[in-house]
């Protein structure tokens, strides 16, 4: 069955009078699982398009109720609202027409670059999607070099400047004007004739989506390179139409603020990034240079004291764990056991515990209750995070306690 989305996709408002309305609940946010409490309704007809062929659902809404998600149980579309509507009443259905008309033009321009595609390098879709900000199309070849890739866009919008009409037909299943389609075969619940998509002179291909009436509503498509896919295959990233428009222009926004960071030119931009990545990385030899010599200097003061403490007890606000390590290797094993400490004094940060193998494994996760932190023993060390450092001074008081009742020092 067509609905009149599919029969008029530029129809952004219909009448039509409600079929039925069921109380339901709707997933609305996948990752918490949350339910809302709402009503399931059927039109006798919809502009709404219900989700499917790769194309999300439209929303919008049904006298003035938001629509949150259209889906199709057969021959019906299913609309999602939390506003009960009554059965025989005729309402005004309204499509959210900026989204509705993304979606045509990124859905068209898959058609598009799909076939170009088959057509230059004999590559097959196997699947694609359209995202929120970019869509990808999953090739059957396992590489697409840079200038296969130039050459396809250049195809494609070649294409879309001639102004090529696409069409909508409507075949009965098992003609021979069927068997010409391109298709990857029909949902398992479909009845009825086949809706196809036409791109004249380029595609014909079955397809339930909403699509523009010619190639020139799409604009331009801009192919921004691939992504990673399944083994041989390879993704390649699209975006076309007014998507294409907000790209460019948040693109040309953060160049600008980039050129005005870095105080140079567009021309300049690689010159002045390697520029500073060289003095950056040149800042951390001399950086991991200093943080040596301060940490044997720590070693040092511990190491020359006449009498000593067994226990190397240090905390340093701004030490971060690469300190302290270069502290316990410079000291190594003329300490019997170390607490090293850095970052904030009471909130955050790290620290690092020496002891003999049965001492640590006891006192470590005592160590990391009392400093609220998770660590792990690597190479005889116990490294961790804290988020209460506040706790290091009772930390410092028990492992001098266990070390002498268990005559360690």
């Amino acid at each position: 069955m067509s609905f009149l989305c599919q029969k008029q996709s530029y129809l952004k408002k219909c009448n039509t009078a409600i079929v039925s309305c069921t109380p339901a609940n709707f997933q609305i946010d996948k990752k918490e699982k949350k339910l809302l409490d709402g009503f399931e309704v059927v039109l006798e007809d919809t502009i709404l398009f219900p989700e499917g062929g790769g194309q999300p659902s439209d929303i919008g809404k049904i006298n003035g109720a938001r629509v949150f998600k259209v889906w199709r149980n057969g021959s019906k579309a299913i609309h999602f609202v939390t506003d009960k509507q009554i059965a025989g009443q005729t309402v005004e259905v309204e499509v959210d027409w900026q989204r509705r008309f993304d979606h045509m033009q990124q859905h068209s321009g898959q058609h598009l670059v799909t076939a170009i595609a088959e057509r230059l390098y004999s590559w097959p879709t196997t699947s694609w999607n359209l995202g929120e900000k970019v869509s990808t199309i999953e090739l059957n070849t396992p590489k697409v070099t840079d200038d296969e890739l130039f050459h396809i866009e250049s195809v494609v919008n070649e294409q879309i400047r001639n102004s090529i009409p696409v069409n909508v037909h409507v075949l009965e299943p098992e003609t021979d004007e069927m068997k010409k389609i391109r298709t990857r075969g029909l949902p398992a619940d479909h009845v009825g004739p086949v809706r196809v998509v036409e791109i004249e002179g380029i595609d014909s291909n079955m397809c339930c989506g909403t699509h523009v009436s010619n190639l020139s509503h799409l604009q331009s498509i801009k192919l921004l390179g691939l992504t990673k896919a399944k083994k041989g295959k390879s993704n390649i990233i699209f975006v076309a139409g007014d998507r294409l428009l907000k790209y460019l222009g948040t693109s040309y926004q953060t160049e600008k603020a980039v050129t005005n960071l870095l105080k140079c030119t567009h021309e300049e931009q690689i010159y002045a990034v390697e520029k500073l990545q060289k003095n950056v990385k040149d800042m951390n030899k001399t950086s991991s240079r200093l943080l040596k010599l301060a940490a044997n200097m720590q070693a040092e003061i511990y190491l020359q004291r006449k009498e000593r403490e067994p226990v190397f007890v240090k905390y340093e606000k701004e030490a971060n764990m690469e300190f302290l390590y270069m502290v316990a290797k410079a000291i190594g094993d003329k300490a019997q056991s170390m607490f090293l400490t850095g970052g904030d004094e009471k909130l955050s940060g790290v620290y690092l515990l020496t002891a003999p193998p049965a001492a640590i494994e006891v006192l470590a996760p005592k160590i990391s209750e009392l400093l609220d932190g998770k660590g792990v023993l690597k190479n005889g060390l116990f490294q961790g995070k804290a988020n209460k450092m506040a706790g290091k001074i009772e930390a410092e008081q028990v492992l001098k306690k266990y070390l002498k009742d268990h005559q360690l020092i």
